[in-house]
């Protein structure tokens, strides 16, 4: 209502009377158009002239929003290498401690990481559970130490093959080749080559996916280079059960296979030697 009374006026006086000294009272002779125009410049010029002094003094970290504060090439570039160098530092601490429960579960792994004595039962029965296709070899053997072997022997751990694929390369810890290179597809099933305890399923920088199973008589065999790996730290898994699906993951890898190894007391074996079904 104040603008439309504003703009039909055609004459008015605007009259500045400085009250309390003695300068003389000016008078401006204005229309209402002319009126709208001043204030509508008057207010533009001010809201620039805000947003230039908030926009160029430190009061923009204050009254400005993030996507209108200023940032140059510069500080974008340092704050996106900031993100990636924590980032890396976030991977590689990762990493590094992969790598150091690896070198830790080989140096200690025995019959002790089973948890009690229902787990190594459950480790030595499980030689009966095979895949689908079955291992007469196996029960023969199991048969046989149940019927010939005193109470006062240790019992042995038999191991069947983890996976089924073209033997690649052999065991040669000559040449640093501690297991068995078997070429197979990616995703390619792996099985748990005997029962036991998995002590490691993480990935590591050398060898990929990368999972530990202790068995009883201080045995351990590892399988490497997966793709994935379907069991956890701390599962109970039986010979024959699927375990994780072959791939061709980390730097020490020429193609899809897997690398198994066997170790027992502390130092790798030459896995044929142990192998019921190979």
């Amino acid at each position: 209502m104040k603008l439309n009374y504003l703009r039909t006026l055609e004459k008015f006086t605007v009259i500045i009377y400085p009250e309390g000294t003695r300068t003389e009272a000016k008078s401006f002779l204005m229309n209402g158009r002319r009126m709208i125009g001043y204030l509508l410049i008057y207010t533009l010029l001010m809201g620039v002239a805000g947003f230039y002094i908030i926009y160029l003094t430190p009061l923009e970290k204050v009254f400005l929003p993030s996507w209108l504060k200023k940032t140059t090439l510069e500080e974008q570039q340092y704050e996106a290498l900031s993100k990636k160098i924590t980032l890396l530092a976030t991977e590689l601490e990762n990493l590094k401690s992969a790598n150091t429960k690896l070198r830790n579960a080989v140096q200690l792994g025995d019959s002790a990481l089973l948890r009690n004595n229902k787990v190594q039962k459950n480790a030595k029965d499980s030689v009966l559970k095979v895949p689908s296709e079955g291992n007469i070899g196996a029960i023969f053997k199991k048969l046989y130490s149940n019927i010939f072997q005193t109470n006062n022997q240790v019992e042995d751990v038999f191991f069947i093959l983890p996976v089924k694929g073209y033997l690649s390369r052999e065991f040669k810890p000559e040449q640093g080749h501690k297991g068995l290179d078997f070429v197979v597809k990616e995703n390619t099933p792996v099985y748990a080559s005997a029962g036991g305890y998995v002590i490691f399923a993480n990935y590591t920088t050398q060898f990929g996916f990368t999972m530990l199973i202790n068995h009883s008589a201080g045995y351990i065999s590892k399988y490497m280079h997966c793709n994935q790996l379907l069991k956890k730290e701390g599962d109970i898994v039986l010979q024959g059960e699927l375990i994780a699906l072959s791939g061709n993951s980390g730097i020490e890898t020429t193609g899809p296979h897997l690398h198994f190894e066997i170790w027992k007391d502390g130092k790798p074996i030459d896995p044929k030697k142990v192998l019921i079904n190979y």
